[in-house]
């Protein structure tokens, strides 16, 4: 039997997200549709996909337990880094009647997440580079919720470079992969330059968790913008 998963996560408002006691799933949006091979499960009429942590950062980032979670149904989202769509459309499961502004450098990449988006009207795919938002300035409004998983050296940069289009009081989370970061120092140490990097941009963090065993030297920063 499926249960909310609020109690797992200690939240009680968040929507389209599910889980049988071992994996956690999101309600499809386009039912009868697959997006990466994952695996779909009907019951009570409704068709759930099983959203891997594994292959998506943001579900780690739920496995591993998260307090703050801004994803809601009406929420507009920036995605940094979208790559082929995987979780951005877990997030477009979730944020059903919201925006996600889908940001992504790869052409070849872009063209699957062009594709989901034919079937799922939420998401609005952008070719482009996230560490030159001025190019998509004209097309991402304010949004509140703020998301990136770009494994580059000047991850943080690019981040707070984007913190332009998260209202006040906005959530962003971003997803830092050490060893692109500085591939020879320890992840504790890069974890601890990021949170000071952080602390003087206009955002407080609110909190930190580290991803493995899912994603190995990730960790998911929690901030909220003043």
């Amino acid at each position: 039997m499926f249960r909310a998963l609020v109690a797992a996560i200690h939240r009680s408002d968040i929507p389209h997200v599910y889980t049988d006691g071992q994996r956690v799933y999101t309600a499809n949006l386009a039912p009868g549709v697959a997006v990466y091979g994952e695996r779909l499960v009907t019951q009570d009429g409704v068709e759930y996909r099983t959203w891997d942590p594994r292959r998506s950062k943001l579900a780690a980032l739920v496995r591993k337990g998260v307090g703050v979670f801004p994803f809601r149904r009406r929420t507009d989202v920036l995605y940094l880094g979208a790559a082929q769509g995987t979780t951005v459309s877990h997030l477009s499961d979730i944020c059903v009647e919201g925006t996600i502004y889908s940001v992504e450098v790869s052409r070849r990449a872009f063209q699957k997440l062009f594709e989901i988006s034919e079937r799922r009207p939420n998401i609005m795919p952008i070719l482009g580079d996230a560490g030159a938002p001025e190019a998509y300035l004209r097309i991402v409004g304010p949004v509140e919720a703020l998301y990136q998983d770009v494994a580059q050296r000047d991850q943080v940069d690019i981040f707070r470079k984007n913190l332009r289009f998260l209202r006040p009081e906005g959530v962003g989370i971003l997803i830092v992969k050490a060893r692109s970061v500085d591939v020879a120092a320890k992840p504790k140490d890069v974890y601890a330059e990021v949170r000071r990097d952080l602390s003087t941009a206009n955002v407080d963090v609110l909190e930190m968790t580290e991803l493995d065993p899912f994603a190995k030297d990730h960790a998911a920063f929690v901030v909220e913008k003043h």
